[in-house]
Parts: C-alpha cells; structure tokens; sequence
C-alpha cells in the first residue's frame, strides 16, 4: 500500500495541521482520509451530549456523510478531552481541533481569538442551558461558618480564570455592586481547587458543572451560592473553525444530527444513561442525573436562542469593561444556519423548537400519598440503591417515602427536591428546610441556601430545619 499525505499548510506533516492522507491499495481505487479533531469536556457534564455520548454510541460514524464527495472519504475521529475550555480554544486556534464545546464564557473568548488571529470560529448550536445561571457555584468546606456570598469578603478564593464559574462569579459581583477586589480571587483547576477545599486551604472555591454540586455529593463541601442567584441564562456550546465548516458543511451537520440524537438517547431512559455516563466520565451517576434528568438543572436544546444571545452580550461588556477579552464580533460569530439546515433535513420545526423553554419532566404516581405527580415545582425524587427512581408529588411525601424505605431496611443513593426560592433541582440532604411540624398538614419548603429558608420560615410562622430535623418533623401514617 502506498500512503500520501497531502497537507494543506506545507510541505511536511505537522501536528497542528488537519492531514488528508491519500491511501492508494493496489488497483485504481482512491480513498481520502479526513482527520477530524474534536475537543470534548467530558467531566463538564453539560457537555456530555455534544462529546463522550456521541463517542462511545458511535452515533458520528454513522451520521457522517457516504455519498457524493464523499463516497470515498475515510474518516479518523480525534476526540481531545480537556477539563476546561481554553486548551481546546488553544487546539482550534492551532488547527488541531476543528470542532469544541464549552461554557458561555470561554465560547465567547474563543470566539474573539479567532477573529483576532485570523482562525475566525463560529457558535453553531447550544448542548445545555439554563434560563437563570443554574449550574454554576460556589461551595465551602463543610465546616465552614460561611453560608452566603456576602460571608466571603476578603476571604481567599479560588476559581478556574476564563471558565464559565468565573464569568458567573463576575456577574455576581456586578449584581451586587460589589468590586472585583470584594475577594482574594486566585486561578485553580477544579482538581487544585477541589484539593485546596478540603485541606481547607482556601476558603471557598467557584467552579462550574458538576463541580458545586460533585464536591457537596462526595460529603465534604457546601455550596452557598448558585449561578440562578444572578437570573443570567448560562449554557454551553458548540463552536467550529469557520473554513471547516464552509468546506465540510456536510460534515457538521452529521455532527448536530449526532448531537440531536445523544439528546433523544438521555431523554429516553435518563437513569440508564446516568449511569453509563459515569463509566464513561467517573462523575457520579447521581450528580449526571441532577443535571440532565428529568426536571434537571440544565435543558438539552440545540437551538440559539434569543435570550442566550442576549446573555453572551451582557457578558461581553462585562469582559470587555474588565479588559478580559478581545474584540468580538457577535453578528459575525454566531450562525444558526447549520442547527437551523440539520432540523430540515430532520423534518423537525427549528421555529417552534427555538420558541420553546420546556424541559422533560419528573411525572408518574405517587406510591406514599397516591397522587399524580404533575406539579414540577414541588415534585420530588428517590433512588433507591439498586432499583428505582421513585417520583413523589410533594417534599412531604419525599421525606415520607424516605422514611418508608429506610424503615424497610432499603438503602438510597440519592434523594432529589425543589429549591423554593430558585426553582433548581438540589440533593435533599444537603438543603435547608421552612417547616411546620402540624399533625394533620404538615409543611415542608425546601431551600438550597440557608438564607432563604430562614427567610421563608420567618414570613411564613414556621421554623428553620435540617435535613435531618425535617425528617423528624413528619410520620409516615401522616
């Protein structure tokens, strides 16, 4: 076999260039090889749709384009993981990686890069989003006596520079009309930052998804703030370098079918999927599931919507003011053509998709208190260890149904409620409660943050409580 590889930017094949090899068997057949990189964030859980799901279903392989010209590609996957989004702007940049994803923040700095170095890259389509900044967060060692972002003035902080947990961390300041210098704020991966916090090296650490709500899991941190607190739309996404997508449009959208589909795949069975997720990335199945499950703090919708749009430019300024990015040109730099073409071919309606915010909900029967559970505010949640996940129609019916599994001996990997206040899906033993202990209806509002609860509990004539002491608050014959 005789092997030539032609490569576009010289002579000799270099590692940043995308190699289109020649293959030539004997006989008169001719083969491209396209090489393909793709720059994956495979502990981002928001991302997991956009990368790790596609890979291991082999659903890119199947969607890629067979005909016309390229009845004789062969095509070579290079998935690059990264745990954040500046390495994989660095390969687009370098032309090693000509499809990424990542967080609102770093899109918009590699956006502005590659306007700014002649490697333009585009926004094609969104993975996850959430309507007011849920996902993002900042925790505290569990120890810790704060349990509010005021608590953390002058205080030592870490968070990783130019992630999305930063850019939701300015936005915080900004909110509350507070300086930048409000905090020491200093730059840690979520791997440095994770160990720091529990050395208690630091005082607190912001981080982005699944980091705020991993690290409570794993039971040594708590989170005491949440992106919903700012009410600014965060999301994640897909970006291609430009002369790509113009020369393999086709190409593209295989991919956007592909991710379309790895959508449909976490929707259909979302446990089953959470847990093949945490084969596949070791993120706790429990913590994917709070994410991407039912009700989950992040929708799954590939449309660009017109409230992201408006949120990448409030974060632009704020970049822009603090001298953080380059300039970026948004109309130049955002295209939904090729999001918009992939629904045509898929004979789907991208309008009334763009036009709709609604996520897959937690719906079922109630097995403790017999009732529908249709009322997704309220709606609660048990994984029992080894079985199901239970749907409750109430917090109070929860807890009952907690208190009725563990009397019978059953252990749980998770149990799922409401916060009140900023409408996000939290692990019930890690908020806080408004109670009334009443014998007949007995009332229990669950909060994430402390402050709201209290809040909640003194408007309301009732009483602060723990998980556990909500618990005690009920029986199970109520």
């Amino acid at each position: 076999m005789n092997i030539a590889t032609l490569v576009s930017c010289g002579s000799k094949v270099a590692p940043w260039c995308v190699a289109v090899a020649l293959v030539l068997p004997s006989g008169d057949s001719r083969a491209q090889v396209l090489e393909i990189g793709i720059g994956t964030q495979n502990t981002t859980t928001n991302t997991v749709t956009g990368g790790v799901v596609i890979k291991e279903l082999g659903l890119l392989e199947k969607n890629l384009p067979k005909t016309g010209k390229y009845k004789d590609f062969q095509y070579k996957l290079n998935w690059q993981n990264a745990t954040s989004g500046p390495p994989i702007t660095n390969g687009m940049m370098a032309n090693n990686i000509q499809i990424g994803m990542m967080g609102d923040y770093p899109l918009m700095v590699n956006g502005a890069t590659g306007q700014a170095t002649n490697n333009p890259t585009q926004l094609i389509a969104i993975i996850a989003y959430n309507a007011v900044g849920g996902g993002n967060g900042i925790v505290v060692h569990k120890d810790s006596p704060f349990y509010e972002l005021a608590d953390l003035k002058g205080k030592n902080v870490s968070v990783p520079f130019g992630s999305a947990a930063h850019g939701m961390m300015l936005t915080s300041l900004q909110k509350k009309g507070l300086p930048p210098d409000f905090w020491s704020l200093v730059s840690q991966s979520p791997e440095v930052g994770t160990t720091n916090l529990q050395e208690k090296r630091i005082d607190a650490h912001g981080d982005f998804v699944p980091f705020a709500e991993l690290l409570p899991f794993k039971g040594f941190a708590r989170k005491i703030y949440d992106g919903a607190e700012t009410k600014v739309p965060t999301f994640h996404g897909v970006t291609v370098r430009k002369d790509f997508a113009e020369k393999y449009p086709e190409i593209v959208i295989a991919y956007l079918k592909s991710l379309i589909e790895a959508n449909e795949w976490m929707r259909k069975n979302p446990k089953l999927a959470a847990e093949r997720i945490e084969e596949w990335t070791k993120i706790n199945k429990e913590v994917v599931y709070i994410f991407l499950g039912p009700g989950g703090v992040h929708t799954l919708d590939p449309t660009i919507k017109k409230l992201q749009i408006e949120s990448a430019g409030g974060s632009y300024a704020i970049l822009q003011k603090l001298n953080m990015i380059k300039p970026l040109d948004m109309g130049a730099w955002i295209n939904d053509s090729y999001i918009r073409q992939t629904y045509k071919e898929l004979g789907l309606d991208y309008d009334k998709q763009l036009a709709a915010f609604d996520t897959y909900n937690v719906t079922g029967t109630d097995p403790v208190c017999n009732a529908p559970v249709n009322d997704p505010k309220l709606v609660g949640e048990v994984w029992i260890q080894g079985g199901d996940i239970v749907p409750f129609s109430s917090p109070v019916c929860t807890l009952l149904g907690v208190k009725k599994y563990t009397g019978e001996g059953k252990k749980l990997n998770a149990v799922y409620l409401v916060d009140h206040e900023l409408g996000i899906k939290v692990f019930a033993d890690a908020a806080f409660y408004a109670i009334k202990p009443d014998a007949k209806k007995p009332e229990v509002v669950p909060f994430l943050l402390k402050k709201d609860a209290e809040a909640h509990a003194a408007k309301n004539g009732g009483k602060l409580a723990t998980y556990a002491e909500a618990l005690s608050a009920i029986n199970v014959g109520q």
